[in-house]
């Protein structure tokens, strides 16, 4: 259907109001993108072109979701609510730029939500007092915009609960907290136009120092082993019960457009008196059962929730729970039956998969892309959950995980469909898709969309349709390659419960300098990874992390080959985003055989510090050309880094290098090759 000639436009609703602004945003999009100006004459010579739209909530009664008729004179769209209009509209959008150009195929289009909510963190937030510091806005409204077309529909936000709300019962609690929620309100405001709702994430209560209870010593709770200053809130005390109620009633009353929480119960952060599992200290909870300690914190939070609203998500996740408390102990001593029906499972979906890398066997935690899920935890939580009568949520990471967090995403988007169409089949519900870390609006997000919406064409076909849109149908095909090369090649990585992505420098790649002599410094988590290699590596062999991290960078790089071919095929109009995603692609590379060379150049290393003559000057010519190698991926990430302010930027964390972390290490290479040859010559004299 040729739409170039005109549009007629109009907007009918029931029983909601008219979505006038989505129509005249789209006709000028059509205008806009396709050079399409509106005249009068051009209608009357053409024939009409009507393009109709209108809500029926009886369309989709069980979910929500859009019908698109296209006949040659006439475009009507029926959808059952105002989220699955936009989706409606974002779809007709993309038939055109996969066609390149306002023409679509005659028939029907029908879609029907499948995973809802489908929430994330703000790319590039600061994790601190966001309601607070509004100067530094974490969605504008640009990424909301983005985020809505890449299939997002919520965001969330940290909270910490005595700072939403005032309380009689602790009066010292609540500074500011009209200055929050008025923050909050305009924030909810401004994500409801892009049809995103907005979460917060509850970890409750929170600890307090010591001289909290000298005011309130009825509800100090227990402490972790050797540390007196910080005491756990009992909630088993009432009173920590009725403030935690009433703070929820009070901030879902104040922010009624709030799409809800999810809370975690046993995590970092000493919460409930079970929350580390060393309720011993406490005089109350030490004579109950952790389930029902847990269980009913999720209640509490609940019950204040449903006083402010009876829609908004109540989301429960698993993360920290004790085994017992919700696969293998008796049903007494289970958390999931004991919550209310309307509180959602959340569970991490790939956790405890059992994997095999070079030879070396574990199970995954979190935080793996390059392991698709579920693995057996979540199935077993889903699959009580939904025993119970409950909603089953998977977390996921869609984007980037600390496998590698240096890139906005990394590209291998045919693990994200796999693992799309794996938790379909698990019966999922909803989507947390990012921690602090995966917010961007990239091609793996529009990957994951088509499956939010049922039916789904193959996976291959999803991809081609992302790559065309993006790429351009002709670079299309060689594109499609470089994924599969991509997501084939991140497979090997050697994921383990945590330990190794937390301290190998897969992060920093080639920013990280090589130490000729070892610095006795014990690698951080995430950041400063120094020379600790022999800790990067968690409970794997040194030697399989060397060999995963070069048969990564090996299956990577005929990836790149690919997509350096496509770009010569890009349209110019998309040829700068493209050029963006491929130094996204080798910045993987880099980093991968960058951690590869340093985790034999410190092998190497302490050899050479104990090794005499041939032996050592062998060790030397080796390490030496290590360096020069390093010096070489630096270079060439300084050129990428120098380009694209995106690169080594993670919200929590910021930036982990910047351009001249590169010069320094080719300085630094040039400086260990130096004092590798002087060291060489002063031994042959």
């Amino acid at each position: 259907m040729d739409l170039r000639a005109g549009w007629a436009l109009a907007a009918s609703a029931n029983n909601s109001q008219p979505a006038s602004h989505w129509v005249e945003d789209f006709s000028n999009y059509v205008k806009a993108a396709f050079d399409c100006e509106l005249h009068p004459e051009e209608r009357a010579q053409a024939g009409l072109k009507t393009l109709q739209f209108s809500l029926d909530a009886s369309l989709s009664p069980s979910k929500s979701g859009f019908l698109i008729h296209v006949e040659p004179q006439t475009i009507r769209v029926t959808a059952s609510d105002e989220e699955s209009l936009r989706n409606a509209v974002y779809e007709l959008e993309n038939l055109m730029i996969e066609r390149q150009g306002p023409y679509l195929p005659t028939g029907e289009i029908q879609r029907t939500t499948r995973f809802s909510p489908r929430y994330v963190y703000s790319y590039f937030a600061l994790y601190g007092d966001p309601l607070l510091e509004m100067d530094i806005d974490p969605f504008p409204d640009g990424l909301l915009e983005r985020l809505t077309r890449a299939g997002v529909n919520g965001v969330w936000l940290q909270a910490v609960l005595r700072n939403l709300a005032p309380s009689r019962i602790f009066p010292e609690f609540g500074e500011g907290w009209e200055i929050r929620l008025n923050n909050l309100n305009k924030l909810i405001q401004r994500a409801r136009r892009y049809g995103v709702k907005v979460y917060f994430y509850i970890n409750e209560p929170r600890s307090m120092p010591a001289e909290f209870f000298h005011r309130h010593p009825g509800v100090k709770g227990t402490h972790d082993p050797g540390d007196n200053r910080f005491f756990a809130m009992c909630t088993s005390a009432e009173e920590v019960r009725q403030w935690l109620a009433d703070s929820m009633a009070h901030l879902f009353q104040r922010a009624p457009g709030l799409g809800g929480i999810f809370c975690i119960t046993a995590s970092e952060n000493l919460t409930n008196c079970y929350s580390h599992g060393h309720a011993e200290f406490c005089s109350r909870c030490s004579r109950r059962n952790g389930s029902d300690v847990i269980a009913e914190v999720v209640e509490t939070l609940r019950s204040g929730v449903r006083r402010g609203s009876a829609r908004a998500d109540v989301i429960a996740w698993d993360w920290g729970w004790g085994k017992d408390w919700v696969q293998n102990g008796a049903e007494t001593e289970r958390v999931i039956p004991k919550l209310s029906k309307d509180v959602a499972l959340l569970s991490v979906s790939e956790w405890d998969k059992a994997i095999d890398r070079g030879g070396f066997q574990t199970k995954v935690g979190e935080y793996s892309i390059s392991v698709v899920g579920p693995g057996p935890r979540a199935e077993k939580t889903w699959r009580l959950a939904q025993e119970n009568h409950k909603a089953a949520f998977a977390k996921v990471q869609w984007d980037n995980s600390w496998e590698i967090s240096a890139v906005p995403y990394i590209p291998v988007p045919d693990l994200i469909l796999q693992h799309c169409e794996n938790l379909v089949n698990a019966g999922v519900e909803g989507l947390m898709a990012s921690w602090t870390l995966g917010g961007y609006p990239s091609p793996n997000f529009e990957a994951a969309k088509e499956f939010y919406f049922a039916p789904i064409s193959s996976p291959e076909a999803a991809l081609r349709r992302i790559a065309n849109r993006r790429y351009g149908a002709l670079a299309a095909d060689d594109v499609l390659e470089a994924w599969k090369l991509f997501s084939r090649a991140f497979s090997e990585y050697p994921m383990d419960g945590g330990a190794l992505v937390y301290r190998i420098p897969t992060q920093h790649g080639p920013a990280n300098l090589l130490r000729l002599r070892p610095t006795g410094y014990k690698a951080g988590m995430i950041l400063f990874p120094y020379d600790d290699y022999t800790s990067w590596v968690g409970p794997y062999p040194v030697e399989a992390v060397e060999s995963q991290f070069a048969k990564m960078a090996d299956k990577w790089r005929p990836g790149l080959n690919h997509f350096r071919k496509a770009l010569a095929k890009v349209p110019p109009d998309r040829l700068e985003i493209a050029q963006k995603d491929l130094g996204i692609a080798e910045t993987c590379y880099l980093h991968f055989q960058s951690v590869a060379n340093q985790i034999r150049f410190y092998q190497l290393r302490d050899r050479w510090l104990s090794a005499k003559d041939e032996a050592r000057a062998q060790l030397a010519k080796t390490m030496a050309k290590i360096a020069a190698q390093e010096m070489n991926l630096a270079k060439r990430q300084y050129a990428i880094a120098k380009r694209d302010s995106m690169i080594a930027f993670e919200a929590s964390n910021h930036y982990y290098y910047r351009p001249l972390a590169l010069v320094e290490k080719v300085l630094n290479c040039q400086y260990v090759m130096d004092q590798i040859s002087e060291s060489s010559q002063q031994a042959s004299d």
